[in-house]
């Protein structure tokens, strides 16, 4: 054999022998087929929620609502009969009292209608009585007297109407009120039904409003009412009426309040904002940031129970303003959680930390 046969056998050799010697004394990796076991999961600790401790108070809800003031009574005074203005009585603006003479009208003669039913009233009364004597001597029919009675009947109804038309001619003023329209100045001619004056009474003031069909049965007459005018004048007043089926197109019910206006303000036709004090119950005032909604919309908050658990109550909501809510549906003692709340689920293990605690 050639010399570079020799080596190249060699070289094969040698590469035989280190594959051999790396078999025998190398790591040899056997597949197995047990799964290996997972390491067990380490316990989540709770999660740090601040909250804090909430004490029911006795609150009296109002109801806000729009309400209108009219007059508590408004009259138009109208002509009775037809005639002239001779003179008024009042003046635009002047309060008057019952029974006072608004104006005067022109007679035209009907003074000398209620002088010739007078007359023939006397005559007729003559004639019914000496009648009656003769009746009495069978000298007269029963159906003279029955006549003479029927004519008689006629007259004095006549007279009547001729005395309640002279009276007409004086139109009074039917309460206590202001002179608020004058649509006649003397010398204007008048006819049946011609407006004269507008009488209002505004002392006392009757306030409307429409309550929601949701609250509405939360509303009685005899519930005390705030009236606040737009430039910040308060006056009170009380439920004086509810209706009982509500506004087919806007699904509320008419309220009405008997308004006091002893110092006679000018509020009447204006708008006004109603405070219906509702019954006392038992309420906490929150931050508005506070509140959140569950699954239908309804609107509620979490708070940590006796088990450090959270839990979501649904609330009725009395009063929102920029400061706070009112809100009723919490025990009467609950602890709030004012910070984490987005981060938990109800039925959740908890870490409170009352933040009032350290603020004391």
């Amino acid at each position: 054999m050639t010399r570079a046969k020799w080596s190249s056998l060699g070289l094969s050799l040698l590469v035989v022998v280190v594959l051999v010697i790396w078999m025998m004394t190398g790591e040899v990796k056997v597949a197995s087929t047990e799964v290996p076991e997972v390491p067990e999961a380490e316990e989540k600790a709770p999660t740090r929620v601040e909250v804090t401790t909430l004490t029911a108070q006795t609150y009296q809800p109002e109801l806000k609502l729009q309400g209108q003031l009219e007059p508590w009574q408004s009259v138009q005074v109208s002509a009775r009969v037809a005639g002239t203005v001779e003179s008024l009585g009042v003046q635009l603006g002047q309060e008057v009292k019952a029974g006072k003479v608004l104006a005067t009208l022109s007679l035209d003669g009907r003074d000398a209608v209620v002088s010739r039913w007078q007359a023939s009233i006397r005559k007729l009364e003559a004639d019914l009585s000496a009648a009656r004597k003769l009746r009495a001597r069978n000298l007269t029919a029963e159906t003279d007297i029955l006549r003479l009675e029927s004519e008689l009947a006629a007259a004095r109804a006549e007279l009547a109407s001729a005395r309640l038309a002279v009276a007409h001619l004086e139109p009074e003023a039917p309460f206590d009120g202001v002179v608020n329209r004058r649509d006649v100045e003397p010398g204007s001619l008048v006819q049946v039904g011609s407006p004269m004056f507008e009488l209002v009474q505004i002392d006392r003031l009757k306030a409307s409003g429409q309550v929601p069909q949701q609250s509405v049965a939360r509303v009685q007459p005899g519930q005390a009412v705030n009236i606040e005018l737009l430039d910040g004048t308060r006056l009170a007043g009380v439920v004086s009426f509810v209706a009982s089926a509500a506004n087919p197109e806007t699904r509320s019910f008419a309220v009405e309040v008997v308004v006091e206006n002893p110092d006679r303000l000018r509020a009447a036709g204006g708008t006004a904002n109603l405070g219906i004090r509702l019954p006392e119950q038992k309420a906490q005032f929150i931050s508005p940031a506070y509140l959140s909604l569950d699954d239908t919309g309804r609107p509620g908050v979490k708070f940590v129970n006796g088990q450090d658990k959270v839990e979501f109550a649904s609330v009725s909501l009395l009063s929102v303003s920029t400061e706070g809510a009112w809100v009723a549906g919490l025990p009467d003692e609950v602890r709030l959680i004012t910070r984490g709340a987005g981060f938990v689920a109800s039925g959740e293990q908890v870490l409170p930390v009352d933040v009032s605690d350290q603020r004391g």
